[in-house]
């Protein structure tokens, strides 16, 4: 079974419906939910996700967004080991340090992400929400 974080914007593209990529986020959201993977997300993403989503959407859609993550997610757990271990990283961006050092501590398999920039000084793979579609169904 594969194990994949899920980037903030992949989750932000399926809650918001964020055209034109909801239609790939939303279709591997309904592969996580047919247990075709394992989706996590960090903890810190879920402020991120109300935050964004109460700015958008409102307030009201953007706790339905948290309970909807925090029932259909994995939720990693941010402590001092993953944000130390953030700040040894290559990234320009601390909060895609933080995304890849929670992936390496869990030791997933890959990270879901349109933002490859973000991502690109690591060693776990990164794919879009695409490309893990695509390596859902060679799997199947």
């Amino acid at each position: 079974m594969i194990h994949a974080l899920l980037d903030t914007n992949v989750i932000l593209d399926v809650l918001l419906d964020r055209t034109p990529w909801s239609t790939d986020a939303a279709a591997l959201w309904q592969a996580k939910l047919d247990r075709r993977f394992v989706a996590c997300v960090t903890a810190t993403s879920l402020t991120d996700i109300f935050y964004i989503i109460r700015r958008y959407a409102g307030r009201e859609k953007a706790w339905q967004a948290v309970h909807s993550s925090l029932d259909q997610l994995s939720v990693i757990p941010v402590g001092i080991d993953e944000l130390r271990l953030a700040t040894t990283l290559d990234g320009n961006d601390f909060e895609d340090n933080l995304q890849m050092a929670c992936a390496i501590s869990r030791q997933l398999d890959l990270i879901v992400t349109r933002n490859f920039t973000g991502f690109s000084r690591n060693n776990i793979p990164i794919l879009t929400p695409q490309q893990m579609l695509l390596k859902l169904a060679s799997n199947d």
